[in-house]
C-alpha cells in the first residue's frame, strides 16, 4: 500500500494525458504570471520614458485590468463554442498582436498607442484565463485537480518573479542609482531604445508557442460548459453574490496595491529606480510563501474560511505598521502584504461561486470582471495620495478592502451550500 501511495505521488497528475500537455499548460501559467506582474515596474519606467505624472503612468495597471471588464463575457462565449484548445490558441494569437503593438508604440514614443497595446494584450490575457483554467481542472483525474492546480499556482508566481527582474535587467541598464524623480531626455531615449526589443522577443515566444499548440497533439479536453443562455438568462437579486462580486473587486485591487504600486510607495522615500524596479518581485515572493503555507495549513489546521479572515486581519496590521513606519521597513510590511493576499482568493472565489446554483458561467463572467478592481484601486490611491500622502493613502486604502473582504466571509460564508451539479 504504501509503495503504490509513493509511485502515485510521483506519477503524472495528468493521468494519462502525460507529462507534455501538463508542461505545456505550466508555461502558459508562467506567461499569464510574467505578463501580468511586468505592470508593476513598468509603471515607473513609462514615467522616465514618456515624461509622465503619477496619474498618466497609473494608466498601465488601468487599461490592462479593465480589459477583464470588457471582454469577460466575450471571452466566455468564445471558448464556449470554439472549445479550449481553439480558445488557447485565440488568446495566445490576441497576446502576440498585444505585444508586438505596445512594442512599436514605445519603440516611436506613442504613449496612447502603447496603451492601446496594453489593452489588446489584456484582452487576450483576459481569454487565456478563462480557457486556461478549466482546461487544467480537466487535464486528468478529477481527484488530482487541485495537485495541478497547484503547480500551475507556483510555475505563475515564479512568472511574476522573474519578470521584474527580467524588465530591470534588460530595459534599464543605464539607470544606475538615480531617484525616479531625477529623468532626462538621454535617459528616455535610452530606455526607448532598450525596452522594445524585450517586448518584440516577447511577442516571438507567444508566436512560438501558439504554432506549437496548433500542430500539437495538445488534448482538446470537452467541459460540461452551458450554453449562452446561461448568461443571458434573469436571475434574481442575491445579495451573496453581488456583496462577492465587490469583495473580488477590492482583493484584486488590494494585491495589485502591493505588487504594482509598491514602486510609487518607495519612490516617496526617495529609493533609487534599480532598487524599487524590484519589490514588485519582493511581494510577489511573499506571496508564493504564502501560498505554500496554505497548502500545508488548510484545512489541516485551519478552515479556508479563517485562513482568509486571518489574513484580512494580519493584511490590516501591517497597512497600519506601513503607515507607521518609514524608508525600507515600510516598503517591506507592504511586501508582505504579498504573504496575507495569497490565502484570500482560494476561499474567495470558491464562497461566491457557490451563491448561485446553475449559474456557473455567469458568476464565473462576474468574477472576472471584477478582476477590474486591479486597475482602479491604483487609481485611486495615486488621486488620494495628493490628499493626504502617500503613505495614509495607501493605509486606508488597504485596510477599507480588508475590511469589507473580510466581512463579506464573515456574514455570507455559512449561508452558501456547496453545487450540486456543474450548472
Amino acid at each position: 500500500m504504501h509503495n503504490r501511495t509513493f509511485w502515485r505521488a510521483i506519477s503524472c497528475p495528468a493521468g494519462p494525458y502525460g507529462w507534455p500537455p501538463l508542461v505545456l499548460v505550466a508555461i502558459l501559467f508562467f506567461i499569464i504570471g510574467f505578463v501580468t506582474w511586468l505592470n508593476g515596474p513598468l509603471i515607473s519606467f513609462v514615467k522616465i520614458a514618456f515624461s509622465l505624472d503619477d496619474v498618466s503612468a497609473f494608466l498601465v495597471p488601468f487599461v490592462f485590468y479593465i480589459s477583464y471588464f470588457l471582454f469577460a463575457i466575450p471571452a466566455g462565449r468564445i471558448v464556449t463554442k470554439q472549445g479550449l484548445r481553439q480558445s488557447l490558441i485565440y488568446a495566445l494569437s490576441i497576446m502576440t498582436a498585444g505585444m508586438i503593438v505596445t512594442g512599436q508604440f514605445m519603440k516611436v514614443a506613442s504613449y496612447p498607442g502603447t496603451l492601446c497595446g496594453f489593452l489588446i494584450l489584456g484582452s487576450g490575457l483576459a481569454l487565456l484565463q478563462v480557457a486556461v483554467n478549466p482546461y487544467i481542472s480537466f487535464l486528468g483525474p478529477v481527484d488530482r485537480a487541485a495537485q495541478r492546480i497547484a503547480i500551475m499556482g507556483i510555475c505563475n508566481k515564479v512568472g511574476g518573479i522573474l519578470a521584474p527582474v527580467a524588465l530591470a535587467a534588460f530595459a534599464m541598464p543605464h539607470v544606475g542609482d538615480l531617484p525616479l524623480v531625477q529623468s532626462n531626455s538621454l535617459l528616455q531615449k535610452q530606455f526607448i531604445s532598450t525596452i522594445y526589443w524585450p517586448y518584440i522577443g516577447m511577442a516571438a515566444l507567444l508566436a512560438l508557442t501558439t504554432l506549437y499548440i496548433k500542430f500539437s497533439s495538445l488534448p482538446d479536453i470537452k467541459t460540461p460548459f452551458s450554453d449562452n443562455k446561461e448568461i443571458n438568462a434573469p436571475m434574481k437579486f442575491n445579495p451573496t453574490l453581488w456583496f462577492g462580486v465587490m469583495a473580488m473587486f477590492l482583493y484584486v485591487g488590494v494585491e495589485v496595491l502591493a505588487g504594482d504600486a509598491i514602486g510609487t510607495y518607495a519612490s516617496g522615500f526617495h529609493i533609487p529606480l534599480n532598487i524599487s524596479s524590484l519589490f514588485t518581485s519582493a511581494t510577489l515572493v511573499c506571496m508564493l510563501c504564502g501560498y505554500l503555507t496554505g497548502l500545508i495549513c488548510v484545512p489541516r489546521i485551519f478552515s479556508q474560511e479563517r485562513a482568509l479572515v486571518l489574513s484580512c486581519f494580519t493584511g490590516s496590521a501591517l497597512s497600519l505598521l506601513a503607515y507607521m513606519t518609514h524608508g525600507y521597513l515600510s516598503v517591506a510590511c507592504i511586501a508582505l502584504l504579498g504573504f496575507s493576499n495569497s490565502m484570500i482568493f482560494p476561499s474567495l472565489f470558491p464562497t461566491v461561486l457557490n451563491s448561485t446554483q446553475n449559474k456557473t458561467s455567469f458568476v464565473s463572467a462576474l468574477l472576472v470582471m471584477a478582476y477590474c478592481g486591479g486597475g482602479i484601486l491604483p487609481q485611486c490611491f495615486v488621486w488620494l495620495k495628493s490628499i493626504i500622502g502617500f503613505q495614509a493613502a495607501f493605509s486606508t486604502l488597504s485596510c477599507i478592502c480588508y475590511f469589507v473582504i473580510s466581512l463579506f466571509i464573515l456574514c455570507f460564508s455559512k449561508k452558501t451550500t456547496p453545487r450540486t451539479s456543474n450548472g
